[in-house]
Formats: structure tokens, sequence, C-alpha cells
């Protein structure tokens, strides 16, 4: 990259940012990313230092890997945090010390694994999967469909860990509603056959979701920023749409917007791919351009394959960032997240902004345990 092209970077990523009552320094976001470096479900001091280095390097906004919320079947893996129980929430609040003290602003990603829970599996081994219908994204059945106590009970865990989170020092939280994950699995058509008031059409299939949405903004400071991960594509589901036009996706989000959703957070396997046929638009830029809320791009952004093909094994070499700047430049969207680049490097800012990004190294397979 130029000296020319680094000051233009500058010009565009180093824009501050308002969102909620949190205000950015730059537009650029760290992606959640799952490592499974928490044993027993606590964060350690490696875990407050990774992020800390991140904060260091400059990111504006860090969204942390997901966090199991206190649910007895929300995850499967006892190695993956929790956002609830004594121990996990006091090293939390390391973290976010740890942060805090590097410079930077972090948010809790809030998880539940739904159907995706493999039976048998820690944290609650005994616990069943659970989901809208009982149906896994691959169209297995290999736990039950919720009860309105179940609904109940998940929904009331969500806020209880987004007050958590605040009392804890984390700058804001988000609900991770992509990906075939529980939230998602009652947006999605294939896996959301209820009859009940949660199932059918668009909006009702979203009612989940916004009660999720509707119980995190009670329990939180009205000025503590929520975002909203989701996804059209699902694991194992690449090809799988939500909403086939613009028209379905604004019955899809404007229910989550009425909820007290401050940004989306729009997953995409590559940013630049347009979203619908007769627009140049992402996903991102639809969803700013239909709710009028702060939208967040992500997907393969500085790499040039997306984290698919390096799960088959296929290596990421550095590219570019100048795509990325035309759309920011026209505010297509308003905040990028960055993966694996920042995975690999956490630094990766701090070289595209002063021109170093020769010093870039490829992204490799080994540092990537999985893309939440």
């Amino acid at each position: 990259m130029s000296s020319t092209s680094a000051v233009r970077a500058k010009d565009i990523l180093l824009r501050p940012f308002t969102l909620g009552g949190l205000t950015l320094p730059n537009r650029i976001v760290m992606a959640p990313m799952t490592r499974e470096f928490s044993p027993g479900g606590v964060p350690g001091e490696d875990v407050a230092a990774y992020y800390a280095r991140r904060a260091a390097g400059g990111v504006g906004l860090i969204v942390t890997e997901g966090t199991y919320i206190g649910h007895e079947s929300a995850g499967s893996s006892d190695r993956v945090p929790r956002i609830h129980g004594e121990q996990a929430l006091a090293g939390w609040a390391r973290v976010t010390g740890a942060v805090h003290s590097a410079g930077g602003k972090i948010m809790s990603q809030l998880w539940h694994v739904g159907m995706d829970r493999k039976p048998g599996t820690p944290p609650v081994p005994a616990a069943p999967p659970i989901g809208p219908s009982g149906i896994a994204v691959d169209g297995t059945r290999s736990g039950r469909a919720m009860t309105r106590t179940d609904i109940d009970d998940v929904v009331a865990a969500y806020a209880t860990a987004a007050a958590a989170a605040q009392r804890i020092g984390f700058d804001g939280v988000e609900v991770h509603a992509g990906h075939g994950y529980l939230i998602d699995q009652f947006l999605w058509e294939r896996t959301n056959r209820r009859t009940d008031a949660y199932g059918g059409n668009l909006v009702a299939r979203s009612r989940f979701a916004a009660e999720v949405v509707a119980a995190v903004r009670g329990a939180v400071s009205p000025n503590f920023p929520i975002t909203f991960r989701f996804s059209q594509w699902k694991m194992g589901a690449y090809d799988a749409r939500l909403a086939r036009s613009p028209q379905e996706l604004e019955a899809l989000l404007a229910p989550l917007a009425d909820a007290g959703v401050d940004a989306f957070h729009c997953s995409t396997r590559r940013f630049h791919q347009p979203e619908f046929d007769g627009s140049d638009l992402n996903l991102a830029g639809w969803t700013k351009k239909l709710t009028g809320k702060p939208a967040i791009s992500v997907g393969a952004i500085g790499l040039d394959n997306e984290f698919t093909d390096v799960i088959q094994g296929r290596q990421g070499e550095v590219t570019g960032i100048g795509e990325l700047l035309d759309r920011m430049e026209r505010n297509e969207f308003d905040l990028a997240a960055v993966g694996r680049a920042l995975l690999g490097d956490p630094d990766w800012l701090t070289k595209v902004l002063t021109d170093r990004t020769a010093d870039l190294s490829p992204f490799h397979v080994g540092l990537l345990a999985a893309l939440n």
C-alpha cells in the first residue's frame, strides 16, 4: 500500500463513531472468534493478554469469542468461556480491566448453540440439545423442541448474562443470532416448524429474537450498546437464506430494531459480495438502508480467501483494503469487523495505517480454532 493509500485509510478508518453511549476511536472491530482456551469455562490471564494485545494494536472495539449464557443446554465444550458463575465472571473482569488499561473497548458476545449441541458433551452432559422444533441445521433430530417454559428460561438467561456483563466492566454486549445457532434456528424456516406464535412467517419467526433483545435491553442501562449478529448462511448450509429480497430482510429486522438493537453485525463470507440482485450493496449496506441502524460488515477483510477455505486447509494471503475503504467512504456501513487478519497479527491495524503492509504475515491455518 502506498503512503497515499495509508493517508486515505487513516482519513476513513480513524473517524470516531458513537454506538449507544459508547464512543469508539475508529471504525475497526475485532470480530468474535472461538478459541476454546478457557478450561472449565473460565478465561485466564492468557485470555486477558490476548485481548489486551489487540486493544494495544489500536482496534476500536473488541467483540469477544462467544460466551455461554447460564442455561444448561447453551454449549457443548468445557473450554469455551462462560458468562455466568463466580469464577468465570471474575476472569472476565480481569479481561475487561486489561483491555481498558490498554486503551480499548470490549463487548461480550452472548451465545446459546441450541440444536448444534452434541448430546453428552460438557459443560452439562445430561442436558439435551434444544431448539424451536428439535431440528438441527443438517435436518437431524437429536434433541427436543422448546416448550414455552424453555423459551422463557432462555430469554431470562440472556438478560442475566447481559446484566452481569455490564456489572463486570464490559462496554456492551452482542447477541449471537447467526451461523445456525439457537436464535438463528428460530429465524430460519428449515429449523423452525412451529405452529404457535414463534413460528410461521418471518415476523413470527423473529419473535424469539425480539424477546431476547428486549429482555437484554431491559436488563442493562439505556445507553449500554447492544449489537445483534446475524447471517444468511449457516455452518454446513452456506447457501441458506433468511431473506430472499430487501422486503423480506426489512420484515425480519424491523422487530429487532424496535426491540432495542443499537447496531447490526452482518456476517457474510465475503464482505464485497452483493446481497441482492440489482444492487452492489452487501448485507450490511442493505441492513443500514432498511433499518436506519448502524451496521457492521465482516467477511474476508484483508485476506484473499474466506474462512471456509481455511477450514479446508487453504491458507489465506494478505490483500489490500481498497474496496473496503471505497464502501466505507460512501457510508454503506459504519464499522468493519476483522477476524482472521487480527487473529494472526494483533498489530494489523497499526501496520495498515502506517504503510507497513509488507510486514503483514499470511494467515496460517493453525492459528484458527473456529470462527464463531
